[in-house]
């Protein structure tokens, strides 16, 4: 057998502490894992919202929930709430969960499209997840899939340094051996072009059979030794900077991550037990680095607590993740804003296809071909969920005019066409978002479809008194939960 016998990550941080929780978790004997870091190197932490696929990674882990929650001063997240993206003033929420229960062949939007006219319900009304947030309330789902409080999702904010230290601790636990240092050379077969070992700056050598590089956006192994190649995807996500700030913790400690459009991009906020991140995702071709400073600077909740940290960015992704013996995790592997929160789902999904496809020595082109296939698949289909956001927009700034006009991918073009004639959900391969969130998007966005499902014409349902139904359910059932605070204080405060 050439099983693999030694494995090295390059870099920290979230991308480089989460692979080796995974790897050292998994594979209990015979494997070594080693990650090399250095303190000197910031990491960069853009954003601290996820999705709620990271329960799956940390269940996977054994972690427990509460000394998590408690250990990285998180807090919980029910969704995204959107300002003034489809235009100025305007407000939706993108819900963690589901919009009610089927209660027809036809979606619960399909009869929400077909009576919106005769009702003031809002989309946002049948959403579990909303009626809880709008009050600053949560709790876990329940398990009783009769009551609508099973119907709501839930994710975290959580300090991602915090998160980073937290699983450094769980890694070496299992065996895993950190070395303090920078890469200063990478050592290459002669024939192959497979990476053999890095040298530090010290001299220390470090050789391994498979590297994970983690090493962020200079992709040190994947680029800069491999010379892989990227796909840049600017001109569909024209932001390439964002500054980032913390500020005082607000008293409106709300469970979601808010989004608000500004004139050059949008900004994030984002709230922690011990702070409020923020956060102005910008292009830097509508307004200058000051201006965008500034403009963050006016819209935080609270006193700074620091000058804001640039950062820039090219949104894509590597031509392949994969690339000889290099697996590229986190920023090495490409970069999306974090509009929907999605880096470290991104990390996490390429761990799970490291297991997934885990290879022997002889590193077969059948696995690193569809590790390559499946991750270009899934990137891309996040990327046109993204670029979503930014084309359904009727805002009159040069950015937000452009991106409306823009020519985008016809695997989206697809997939808004079906939604504005008929309010149909086309899935594709590999979707990481649901139908609640693209349901969401549309109709907060304004793609109002011309008219339902027809297959809607054909049911005896009365829709609008179920709906009406189902808001009072809602409404009823998210005056009963704690708040967030309250919920917090009670399970996982954390005591630093």
């Amino acid at each position: 057998m050439s099983s693999i016998r030694s494995i090295l990550i390059v870099g920290g941080g979230s991308a480089g502490w989460m692979t080796a929780a995974a790897l050292s978790q998994t594979l209990k004997v015979g494997c070594a894992i080693t990650l090399i870091e250095s303190e000197e190197i910031g990491t960069v932490g853009v954003g601290e919202a996820t999705i709620p696929t990271i329960k799956l990674f940390n269940q996977t882990l054994g972690l427990d929930e509460n000394e998590f929650v408690k250990a990285t001063q998180g807090s919980f997240k029910l969704g995204i709430q959107f300002v003034g993206w489809g235009q100025p003033g305007n407000r939706y929420f993108h819900p963690f969960g589901s919009y009610g229960r089927p209660f027809d062949t036809v979606s619960v939007h399909q009869h929400w499209l077909a009576t919106r006219a005769n009702t003031d319900l809002g989309l946002d009304d049948l959403s579990m997840a909303w009626a809880a947030a709008r009050q600053g309330k949560f709790s876990r789902p329940v398990t009783d899939q009769r009551h609508v409080l099973s119907t709501h999702d839930y994710a975290y904010h959580f300090d991602a340094g915090l998160y980073a230290a937290y699983l450094r601790k769980y890694s070496e636990t299992r065996g895993v051996v950190r070395h303090e240092g920078k890469v200063a050379s990478v050592q290459q077969h002669g024939e192959s072009g497979f990476i053999e070992s890095v040298t530090l700056q010290d001299g220390r050598v470090c050789a391994a059979d498979l590297f994970i590089d983690c090493s962020g956006f200079r992709g040190l192994l994947i680029e800069g030794a491999l010379k892989t190649g990227y796909d840049d995807w600017t001109h569909w996500l024209p932001c390439d900077r964002a500054l980032a700030v913390p500020c005082a913790r607000n008293p409106d400690f709300t469970p979601y991550t808010r989004s608000t459009a500004r004139t050059a991009g949008w900004q994030w906020r984002i709230p922690l037990q011990h702070r409020t991140g923020n956060g102005y995702v910008y292009s830097s071709a509508h307004i200058s680095d000051d201006e965008a400073a500034a403009t963050l600077l006016a819209n935080l909740d609270g006193k700074a607590l620091g000058d804001p940290r640039p950062l820039r960015f090219v949104t894509g992704r590597r031509k392949k993740a994969w690339n000889k013996n290099v697996i590229a995790v986190g920023l090495a592997s490409g970069f999306m804003e974090p509009l929907e929160s999605t880096s470290l789902h991104l990390i996490q999904a390429n761990i799970s296809k490291i297991l997934a496809f885990f290879p022997d020595r002889d590193f077969d082109p059948l696995v690193t071909d569809e590790f390559n296939r499946v991750a270009t698949h899934e990137t891309e289909r996040i990327r046109d969920f993204l670029i979503l956001h930014y084309h359904l927009n009727t805002r009159d700034e040069p950015l937000w005019r452009a991106c409306a006009h823009m020519n985008i991918p016809d695997t989206l073009k697809f997939k808004i066409e079906h939604f504005r004639r008929y309010g149909r959900l086309m899935a594709s391969e590999m979707d990481l978002f649901g139908p609640a969130s693209w349901t969401a998007v549309h109709i907060g966005q304004f793609n109002i479809p011309e008219r339902p499902d027809p297959l809607i014409d054909f049911r005896n349902v009365n829709g609008a008194e179920y709906l009406a139904k189902l808001r009072a359910a809602l409404r009823s059932a998210a005056d009963t939960l704690p708040t967030h605070q309250a919920y917090i204080d009670r399970n996982c405060k954390s005591l630093s």
